[in-house]
């Protein structure tokens, strides 16, 4: 008898448990994202901060391990994508242009605890698109200048910091090639996500008013010198030419001085050189106007103008950006939130390497002409005219003149 009056209570657990999931999983949410480190942190964020919050919606998470970009486009256009997903700003005009991502202004006029204010103004305004808000940045990165700090040291030379110009740096960084003939100032990348910040600091737009690309400007012009000048004047140097694939992995190797990355090096750094001796400090600023370039890189959460749940993957959406998890990723040294209150976090005023280098980078979103690394519909195409003049001057093969005359012709045949 004892024994049937315990089964019958375990069936009638079982039972209420199954009603219970039965009723969480009535509206299931579809979330989508990069693959790779991504797929533990976004796991965990859903276990802590998303999914215990939920009554009535089950998130399911699908990351994507390659080719985000291409899958995400294909599944919308096939009215297969998922109610919530990644949109990295540097292909995002194109699809935000498409119609399959949901505008977000009405939701956030309504919310409780998203307001448009409470996000950093430049991340948002990276992921507006004619007027309309298509996407809340779930974290950024900016460029920064990591030096090694023992390297500084042994020659003698202070530290980079705040206060220098483009003048300064570049004495600091001959000063310590000088001094330690074996390592070089500076790693000098022929790539236009490191120059663009030299180019945007002097005053360079990528389009003008009419929508075209001139870089025979005396605005691109000067950063181009000063930026191919550091190799000519050998106090730079292509990472390709020492063997490295990029400044990041120079910098660890310890065959240069300074490296322009963002917070990815961080964990980088954890992972490869985790003695390492190094400080942070802004891009130096631009003589004439006094004014640091930069870009901001970053991923919004948008939803799908197809959902058909879009106030409960808002809900989703609210939690994944909420300063609790954004509080816990930044803690975890994972990323950079994009709730401008999060700029006072005690995080920040820690006094470790990494904290430090977090707040740089933090702060490089807010000083000087800060700008979105996208370029319109053109994407990645519209920098190759420039990347390609910056190898041809780096690497000897052309003059300067030579170098942008044939840039302006590709961007007069691309750009129309």
């Amino acid at each position: 008898m004892k024994r049937n009056i315990v089964f019958s209570l375990v069936l009638l657990a079982a039972l209420l448990g199954t009603t219970t999931t039965f009723h969480a999983a009535d509206v299931e949410i579809r979330v989508a994202g990069f693959g790779g480190n991504d797929v533990a942190i976004v796991e965990e964020l859903l276990a802590r901060f998303v999914q215990p919050k939920l009554k009535g919606i089950k998130v399911v998470y699908e990351p994507i391990a390659d080719a985000y970009d291409k899958w995400i486009v294909n599944s919308l256009s096939a009215g297969t994508g998922p109610d919530l997903f990644y949109v990295d700003i540097f292909w995002s005009q194109g699809l935000f242009s498409s119609g399959a991502v949901e505008p977000l202004d009405a939701y956030l006029a309504k919310s409780a605890v998203l307001k448009k204010e409470e996000i950093v103004p430049s991340l948002l305004q990276a992921f507006t698109y004619r007027g309309k808000i298509y996407g809340i940045p779930k974290d950024f990165n900016t460029l920064a200048v990591f030096y090694n700090k023992d390297i500084f040291d042994l020659a003698r030379v202070p530290y980079p910091d705040a206060k220098d110009d483009w003048n300064t740096f570049s004495d600091k960084l001959a000063r310590v090639k000088a001094a330690v003939p074996e390592v070089y100032g500076i790693a000098v990348p022929p790539d236009y996500a490191r120059f663009g910040a030299f180019a945007h600091a002097a005053g360079f737009r990528a389009f003008d008013e009419k929508g075209k690309t001139n870089v025979n400007v005396p605005t691109f012009k000067d950063a181009f010198n000063y930026y191919t000048g550091l190799v000519k004047k050998g106090i730079g140097v292509m990472p390709a030419d020492i063997g490295q694939g990029w400044g990041g992995g120079a910098f660890q190797a310890e065959k240069v001085a300074v490296a322009l990355e963002g917070a990815w090096m961080i964990g980088f750094l954890r992972d490869q050189a985790p003695n390492l001796n190094y400080g942070t400090t802004l891009i130096p600023k631009n003589p004439k106007t006094g004014q640091r370039g930069n870009f901001i890189f970053t991923v919004s959460w948008s939803m799908s103008a197809a959902s058909k749940h879009k106030d409960e993957a808002f809900r989703v959406l609210e939690l994944l950006t909420s300063p609790e998890a954004q509080q816990w990723v930044l803690e975890r040294g994972l990323a950079l939130p994009s709730r401008a209150a999060l700029v006072d976090n005690p995080y920040f005023r820690k006094a470790d390497k990494e904290a430090i280098a977090n707040r740089t980078v933090f702060e490089g979103a807010s000083d000087g002409n800060v700008v979105p690394y996208e370029f319109g519909a053109y994407g990645g195409d519209w920098m190759t005219p420039i990347n390609q003049a910056l190898n041809a001057v780096m690497s000897g093969q052309q003059t300067v003149e030579k170098a942008l005359d044939e840039a302006q012709k590709r961007f007069d045949a691309l750009v129309k």
